[in-house]
């Protein structure tokens, strides 16, 4: 295990720079090059770690208990998605297109935190966790701080203010060009959409219980109708609102990579929403129909 998590952070580093964004001042290359070092190491310490715990809980509970085959691939699936979107070719075009950059924070947003949440990645790492270390979070989790914390953005309603603060915020057009021209608000950026994202679609599909109740779809339906508002808005306005970034990759304008971006958030990512809010549905309907059926 240790030889093969060497090798595969070996292999990353040495494609790293090629995903890295183009930069001609030393210093944010440094910046990037040692987020990409960190990143590079918590995606893989996540995956080994989400190995071990599922691998520790199986052991004990049998396998498939406790955290069940589908949500063991649901991680897989988000983990992978989450890697592809920070440290494919995606990554590297996103500077020269907005609706590239757009396909970068739907995948984050509506794709990888929601598989990441289905698939119990904290019951799966505090399997993982010695004894001493899940005594010391169990203490933590306790802390007034931490509550606090927790229930601004766990709760249905602080997730989903959240949640909304950091796609409104970012994309205002002082706040999205000056994250285009400093990597540490670039990352700053990545880092909000993804962490609201894990908080909301933690609080839309019911943390710990997995039950999602009625607020779960209101949450759903009033976040589809505000992210959609926003890809409206970026489709039809009449004029670019993005300034600093004048290479714009596949031919087009800036006003129409605009719309594009614009569209890539209003329909594939408002189907999301949609696409959750049936399965939630569907799993308060399947035991009536069991019950019919018997």
């Amino acid at each position: 295990m240790h030889r093969l998590t060497a090798l595969l952070c070996t292999g990353l580093l040495a494609s790293g720079p090629a995903f890295a964004h183009a930069s001609g001042d030393a210093g944010e290359a440094g910046v990037e090059r040692a987020f990409l070092i960190a990143l590079i190491a918590a995606l893989v310490a996540g995956a080994i770690f989400y190995a071990r715990g599922v691998a520790a809980l199986w052991r004990k509970a049998g396998v498939g208990r406790g955290v069940r085959r589908a949500e063991a691939a649901s991680f897989v699936a988000g983990w992978a998605v989450l890697a592809a979107s920070l440290l494919s070719p995606i990554d590297s075009f996103a500077d020269r297109s907005f609706a590239l950059h757009m396909v970068q924070h739907e995948l984050l947003m509506v794709v990888a935190a929601p598989l990441i949440v289905l698939g119990r990645p904290l019951e799966a790492w505090t399997w993982a966790a010695s004894a001493a270390a899940q005594r010391w979070f169990a203490a933590a989790a306790k802390w007034p701080t931490v509550q606090t914390i927790g229930a601004l953005t766990m709760l249905p309603l602080g997730a989903w203010v959240l949640h909304a603060l950091a796609l409104w915020v970012w994309h205002l057009p002082p706040f999205f060009s000056a994250a285009l021209r400093s990597p540490l608000l670039h990352i700053l950026q990545h880092a909000s959409f993804f962490g609201s994202a894990l908080a909301y679609w933690w609080s839309v599909f019911g943390g710990r219980a997995r039950r999602p109740k009625g607020s779960a779809i209101a949450s759903l339906f009033t976040t589809m109708l505000h992210t959609s508002a926003l890809g409206a808005l970026l489709t039809f306005a009449p004029s670019p609102w993005y300034a600093g970034n004048e290479a714009r990759a596949f031919g087009l304008s800036a006003l129409e990579d605009q719309q594009l971006g614009g569209l890539i958030m209003w329909v594939p990512g408002g189907m999301a929403f949609m696409i959750a809010g049936l399965a939630i549905i569907g799993r308060w309907l399947a035991p009536a129909r069991r019950t019919a059926k018997a």
